[in-house]
């Protein structure tokens, strides 16, 4: 927080901004200009300059600009035969001449349609030495800035004299990049923003997968650090690297980069699973003793969490899960000492075979690895997924929502804090700024799965930033169906709990489906009127809405995480069945009948990773599975599928003894493939 505080101080302070762009923001990648990029460049000038910054801009893109209408024109004013002849490559200062012309028109028209002034200055590395120059240089400068021009410069490589870059050390600057940093210094500039085709610094190749992005560079730990490698093309920079004076006062005392942190999760993970069964259950016991006895802390703390995201309107829905209301910390501890007595999970033998006489094989269960698991407002989260990577082995990453920094900050402080030494409370990572996961979404080398807890939103942006195995569900848009033969007493209790016992979980209902004959029997009205009763805003399908005379839902995808839900009439048990398929989400849904034929159409026929007859869908919980707890609800179709315990965080792996086989072609060896029992 400290940094994070810094910078917001520092960026309040800066009035004077130089802004270089690269060849490849002007142009594309065939040297035409990109006029989509320049014109958003533009806009974000012109607000800057209306929010009172004094903004210089320095761009290269003369010369690819030039180099792009000489050739169109060589090309115009050659004969089929000079075509034949080898291409003589086009002399850079008349391309830097053509193209200087072309891109200031162009500058001049877009920001002139957005009512701003701009200014063409080209400078030489001669000029530079002349101390007249520097001082009218900044007179006209100031000038233009205090009529809110916008100075634009450039090398004028038409007619500059200085060698190619970094062939001449006596030269004042050597390229855009350096001409801009040194106009931030002779005008005075606050800050410097250089646009490139990497996301910052790095602290190595941005192509090598063990290289990290430096956010602050801090001179003290990262100078000796950097070498300077080839000259980039493109200039698109999206994230960034602050270089600053004081930025060794901003960094955190112990800063661990997000590499180590996961390197460090999984060498812990690996003395974890070195411990006897008893060692990893008495760790658990250890922990749920510890929550217990830091309740009024932990209460404390998430109701100051609770406070603040009241204050700055948060949404009722995630304030309820932000929320640990009374007995949950007791009921956490409880679920933790459930998976503390479990069958020991890791390293269970699931299949002997003999391949060949002599030769054993087995299958084993075996920890994944390191996981990371992002997760929105449910502080309780950290709990059941801690707990779980210590049951089941892995060493674990959390990164929790800032609505919740304070309550995932002392949870994760207690849980830590009854790890024994020789496993290390680095066995599980708490990850505090947002910076960082776009970083620990490219270690696919160090990181084995990573589950996304929340929002459909974080679910499909996480899916399609990472190559690392994503485990989740994107949306819970559970339905029951309520059919024609179903007992009205059990439907409605089981309608109103799957609403209202819990809104915002993932597994309450969000759609009712009922048989188009209790239209007719007036069971549609008995169910909405008992939903109204407890405060459910009821919405309806095409048909429902027609029908009942009911406001017409604006969507039959739809996740209210809230006291609202859809309603529509169906034709049977397959037209339900086809409903939930083309709406539904595959979380979880449920008949209620006493057809016990058309409940079994239902539950062959519904493909989601729940399916139940006569049962409310809040059921579908890990600890109400019996799992103990649970990462998350998981719709994938590989791997693990519905609540996800600690069966879910496991693989397997295979060990074989053998007594000198050799395979030599398979000669001389007899397989026999046999099925031995699990006991050796």
């Amino acid at each position: 927080m400290e940094a994070v505080d810094a910078t917001r101080a520092f960026v309040r302070d800066v009035k004077r901004v130089v802004v270089k762009v690269g060849t490849a923001v002007v142009t594309r990648a065939d040297g035409r200009l990109a006029l989509g990029r320049l014109g958003s460049l533009c806009e974000q000038i012109h607000e800057l300059n209306t929010q009172g910054y004094e903004v210089i801009l320095v761009t290269s893109g003369a010369v690819g600009v030039g180099r792009q209408r000489l050739r169109y024109r060589r090309l115009l004013n050659s004969s089929f035969a000079d075509l034949q002849k080898p291409q003589v490559e086009l002399d850079g200062k008349a391309c830097a001449a053509v193209g200087q012309n072309g891109l200031m028109a162009l500058y001049d028209t877009l920001f002139s349609q957005l009512d701003v002034t701009s200014a063409q200055l080209l400078v030489t590395d001669n000029d530079f030495r002349d101390p007249d120059f520097r001082r009218q240089l900044n007179e006209t400068v100031k000038s233009l800035l205090s009529l809110k021009v916008v100075p634009i410069f450039n090398e004028n490589d038409a007619v500059s004299t200085r060698k190619a870059p970094y062939e001449d050390s006596s030269g004042i600057f050597w390229d855009n990049d350096s001409l801009a940093a040194l106009l931030a210094l002779e005008l005075k500039a606050d800050l410097l923003v250089l646009l490139s085709d990497v996301d910052g610094l790095y602290s190595g190749p941005p192509s090598d997968p063990h290289s990290e992005l430096i956010h602050t560079y801090i001179k003290e730990r990262h100078e000796g650090a950097i070498t300077f490698g080839d000259k980039s093309r493109v200039g698109r920079g999206r994230i960034g690297t602050l270089f600053h004076r004081d930025a060794s006062k901003w960094a955190p005392r112990g800063e661990v980069s997000a590499r180590d942190m996961a390197v460090a999760a999984r060498e812990s993970s690996r003395r974890l699973q070195a411990m006897s069964s008893q060692e990893r259950s008495k760790i658990l016991l250890d922990v749920a003793d510890a929550l217990e006895a830091s309740e009024k802390l932990i209460i404390a703390e998430n109701d100051a969490d609770v406070a603040e995201a009241q204050q700055a309107g948060y949404e009722k829905s995630l304030i309820s899960r932000l929320a640990l209301k009374p007995g949950k910390v007791s009921s956490l501890a409880n679920s933790i000492r459930v998976l503390a007595n479990m069958e020991e999970p890791v390293g269970r033998v699931l299949k002997r075979t003999e391949l060949s006489e002599g030769l054993i094989l087995e299958k084993l269960s075996s920890p994944l690895g390191v996981l990371l698991i992002i997760f929105e407002s449910r502080p309780d989260a950290l709990v059941q997924i801690a707990s779980l990577a210590i049951r089941s082995g892995n060493g674990l990453l959390l990164k929790g929502g800032k609505e919740a920094r304070r309550s995932n900050a002392i949870l994760h402080k207690i849980i830590t804090s009854a790890i024994p030494k020789n496993v290390g409370e680095r066995l599980i990572g708490l990850v505090t700024s947002r910076e960082e996961i776009p970083e620990l979404l490219k270690l696919d080398d160090v990181i084995d799965l990573v589950i996304p807890r929340g929002s459909n939103n974080l679910v499909s942006q996480i899916k399609a930033s990472t190559k690392i195995p994503v485990l989740g569900h994107a949306d819970g848009i559970c339905h029951v169906y309520v059919d024609k033969s179903a007992n009205m007493d059990m439907a409605k209790q089981i309608v109103l709990d799957a609403k209202t016992d819990y809104p915002a979980a993932c597994n309450a209902m969000e759609t009712l489906l009922v048989h188009k004959d209790l239209v007719q029997t007036g069971g549609v009205n008995e169910l909405i009127v008992e939903l109204q009763t407890k405060g459910v805003t009821i919405f309806g399908g095409p048909r429902a809405s027609s029908l009942l005379n009911i406001p017409e839902a604006r969507s039959l995808h739809d996740e209210y995480s809230s006291l609202a839900c859809t309603v529509e009439i169906v034709d049977d048990v397959k037209a339900a069945v086809d409903h939930i398929h083309q709406h539904g989400s595959a979380h979880t849904d449920c008949i209620i009948t006493e057809d016990h034929e058309v409940a079994e159409i239902f539950l062959r026929l519904v493909d989601s990773a729940a399916v139940f007859h006569n049962a409310s869908t809040r059921f579908c919980d890990g600890f109400r599975f019996g799992l103990g707890a649970e990462v998350g609800i998981s719709t994938s179709r590989i791997h693990a599928r519905g609540p996800v315990g600690v069966e879910g965080l496991l693989t397997t792996r295979w060990l074989a003894r053998g007594s000198g086989q050799v395979v030599n072609g398979d000669k001389g060896i007899v397989y026999t493939h046999k099925d031995l029992n699990l006991q050796a």
